[in-house]
């Protein structure tokens, strides 16, 4: 069967899956999902069509992250009038009432309804009158939470592996002039040209190359390759399949965590499908052209997102980094010349060969073209993953997209780059996102990780956390990075802890230059940003923490004690039922104390309190 045949067919599997009067229950089914509960929601939907005699009547799907984590269990329900309804909060004890009211009575279920859409299931993405998705430019997520992603029907008559037919149509050496033409740069990080980085690895002579797709996501707070992988498989293997054709390497890796076992399933059913399709193989596509895509499940180690630990680790040996020149576009995988690129990246490739270059790059800002996904996460209303076009102003994610900061707090700084990145402050609210302007003010793209700090969060005390990652992470090889981090570590331990001296600020300045300069891998090299960061804007409260011997957060609780002030403290009893230790006494609507002996500083006091009557010092 032709491509062109395959198609129509696929296409008409779609129309059957989008036709307005078939009953449809779409259940977001990520990780994301699952963990609040989706499975179990799509079990009672089983039981409760069954009971109202629709089992064979109603279509229910388990699709990926439509990207309002916030929200999840998603359910999307449509109606014999073809009405679309997105319901958020789904939990089994409502199937029931969703069920008669929309699908049996054709009535939107108002007391969990978020968005409705009228006419076809081609518009993607949908719901786009929802704040959180109505600035956003979904390229990379552009099926996820839309199509079945275990059904390759669905990504095929979405225009899946379209871009597979015309990279052969064109060749080799154009396709990777189409890649330097779009100007998409790897999301893996680096931000390195991709079209530049096919190319070293397609000039490169030898019997045996390959191609490698990153999907170690190991920083914390991060979840966009998961999420794709999850939503849209095929998405990232028609890419690595490109990628292959274009530097002439006959077969790819994914190389992904074992920590995600549903994204493994969903590859390992992709491939599969494109082996029985024909995508895969001797001669795919009768383009002379023979391709085979592996899968190695990675043991967790930060350090192996870097390509050549990556590489020693699919090698059977132990991820630690090696020393450039050779790159690996001249010698990698088993000394053979080898091209790395991260989901995100693989998934844009898709795109790009099926739309176009200049599509592409209509998206974006000169240098930094196309859209880039990040994981919102920490203090925002809206967690979740979202996809924006680059240059997009650091306001409008946080503020529009994300709803601000939760409870209505302060914004206070937001991490962007994952442990490696920087700490950026409120004042830089309006900065352009892209990897100029964040290079700018000390921090980084990295793959795509977002953490939202408030005012309620202590800068030293994050620094720490991201070192005490860094540093259990670190492999150890490279001396600057080993022991840069244990002493980075141990000085903001002495600190947050009331030990701190003002000598250690310089310390800590100098330290975290030799590492940046003296590093192996890119680990090691950019460790130290978080501290380097936070000291180079929020000085004052490292100054305030060794000084004073005070937390201006109320977060570091060597340096803080809790009190209740009587003249706001209503007796209402929440912080007494909220303390674990039992700290708390006081009669019912009489101003409570705190037990400083028994108190262990938990905050929990302080969050459940609605008068504001806990105070720190």
């Amino acid at each position: 069967m032709s491509f062109a045949a395959r198609q129509q067919q696929a296409q008409a599997v779609w129309q059957d899956f989008i036709q307005p009067g078939q009953l449809r229950v779409l259940i977001g089914s990520a990780t994301c999902g699952r963990a609040a509960g989706s499975l179990e929601v799509m079990q009672a939907f089983d039981e409760e069509l069954a009971k109202a005699g629709l089992s064979e009547a109603a279509d229910v799907v388990e699709v990926g992250c439509l990207g309002m984590c916030h929200a999840e269990v998603l359910v999307e329900l449509r109606g014999r009038d073809g009405r679309r309804v997105l319901y958020q909060g789904v939990e089994p004890r409502h199937v029931a009432d969703l069920v008669q009211s929309q699908l049996v009575r054709g009535e939107i279920y108002q007391p969990l309804a978020l968005a409705m859409m009228e006419g076809t299931d081609d518009k993607v993405p949908a719901f786009t009158d929802l704040p959180m998705i109505n600035p956003q430019v979904r390229i990379v997520l552009r099926n996820c939470g839309f199509i079945d992603p275990t059904d390759i029907d669905h990504y095929l008559a979405r225009g899946g592996y379209s871009g597979m037919a015309r990279a052969f149509s064109m060749g080799p050496a154009q396709v990777i002039e189409e890649m330097k033409n779009s100007g998409l740069r790897g999301r893996g990080g680096a931000g390195f040209p991709t079209g530049v980085k096919w190319g070293f690895a397609r000039n490169s002579v030898a019997d045996q190359k390959y191609v490698i797709c990153n999907a170690d996501e190991g920083d914390p707070g991060a979840f966009m390759d998961r999420s794709v992988l999850e939503g849209d498989p095929h998405a990232v293997l028609e890419g690595l399949l490109i990628a292959g054709y274009a530097i002439g390497a006959t077969v790819g890796y994914v190389y992904c965590r074992a920590e995600y076992p549903l994204a493994i399933e969903r590859l390992q059913g992709a491939i599969a499908q494109m082996r029985e399709q024909g995508f895969l193989g001797a001669n795919i596509l009768d383009s002379g052209f023979d391709f085979e895509i592996k899968i190695k499940k990675g043991a967790g180690a930060f350090v192996c997102g870097e390509e050549t630990s990556l590489m020693q680790s699919i090698e059977g040996k132990r991820g630690m980094p090696l020393s450039k020149p050779p790159f690996p576009a001249v010698s990698g995988l088993f000394g053979k010349p080898t091209n790395i690129n991260n989901v995100e990246t693989l998934a844009a490739v898709s795109a790009i060969m099926e739309k176009g270059a200049q599509w592409y790059a209509g998206y974006g800002t000169e240098k930094s073209r196309g859209t880039k996904t990040f994981a919102l996460a920490g203090k925002i209303t809206r967690t979740g993953l979202v996809e924006v076009p680059m240059g997009i102003p650091l306001k409008t994610i946080i503020e529009e997209i994300g709803g601000g900061v939760l409870g209505g707090k302060p914004f206070k700084a937001v991490q962007t780059g994952g442990p490696s990145g920087g700490c950026i402050p409120a004042q830089f609210i309006d900065l352009p996102v892209d990897y100029e302007h964040l290079a700018e003010v000390g921090s980084i793209m990295g793959s795509g990780g977002m953490i939202v700090i408030d005012a309620e969060s202590c800068m030293v005390d994050m620094a720490r956390y991201f070192l005490t990652f860094t540093e259990n992470e670190s492999c150890g090889k490279c001396v600057p990075c080993r022991m840069g981090t244990q002493h980075l570590l141990r000085i903001l331990t002495d600190i947050t802890q009331g030990r701190g001296t003002l000598e250690q600020i310089e310390t800590m300045r100098k330290i975290g230059d030799t590492m940046k300069n003296a590093s192996l891998c890119g680990l090691g090299q950019t460790a130290a940003n978080p501290v380097l960061t936070t000291l180079r804007y929020f000085e004052d409260e490292y100054l305030a923490h060794i000084e004073q011997k005070k937390c201006p957060a109320g977060a570091c609780r060597a340096l803080i004690s809790f009190t209740i002030d009587p003249a706001r403290c209503t007796g209402c009893g929440a912080c007494k039922r909220a303390c674990p230790v039992e700290a708390i006494s006081g009669e019912k609507k009489q101003p409570h104390r705190i037990n400083q002996d028994l108190c262990i500083k938990c905050g929990s006091c302080r969050q459940v309190c609605k008068f504001g009557a806990v105070l720190v010092e």
